[in-house]
């Protein structure tokens, strides 16, 4: 029995030299925090928000397609407006008047089809929860039916 404790504790400080060694050789004796492998990890953007919608992918034409508008309004009147009015007045949630010129495209879509991790980091949204007191449920909404109700959100504030 006495053979292995010494055996045991031969080899465990034979492991432990051979871990810490490499470790003293490369220290170079200042305390600098260890810097990340990554090159400038990308910031936030508080005019985009969080999310993959961006000025390219959104790909706004100068007139509002009225296919669009109609299906966009359809949406909304099934499953924004019971929170959100057309106006500048609150319901649960924020009015939607005025709210294409406040807000970027992108903003707006990485909003609705992304709203929890916007709530978690954009200043704005935070603002908004403030305000509102209820987090607005993520609707599942798909990417076509997100572009649908940007383009009412743009007729509802007069684009033609």
């Amino acid at each position: 029995m006495k053979k292995i404790s010494i055996l045991a504790a031969i080899a465990f400080l034979a492991i432990f030299e051979a871990c810490s060694s490499p470790a003293k050789e490369e220290s170079n004796g200042s305390h600098e925090a260890p810097k990340s492998m990554v090159a400038d990890p990308p910031s936030y953007d508080p005019d985009r928000g969080e999310g993959k919608w961006t000025e390219e992918n959104i790909n706004l034409k100068e007139e509002l397609n009225p296919e669009w508008v109609a299906s966009g309004e359809s949406i909304s009147n099934t499953k924004c407006t019971s929170c959100h009015k057309l106006t500048a007045e609150k319901l649960v949630g924020p009015g939607w008047e005025g709210v294409t010129k406040r807000r970027k495209p992108e903003w707006i879509m990485n909003f609705i089809t992304n709203p929890d991790v916007m709530i978690d980091k954009d200043p704005e949204a935070q603002a908004m929860l403030e305000l509102c007191l209820v987090r607005m449920p993520n609707q599942n909404l798909s990417d076509g039916e997100a572009r649908n109700i940007l383009e009412f959100m743009l007729k509802n504030d007069g684009a033609k």
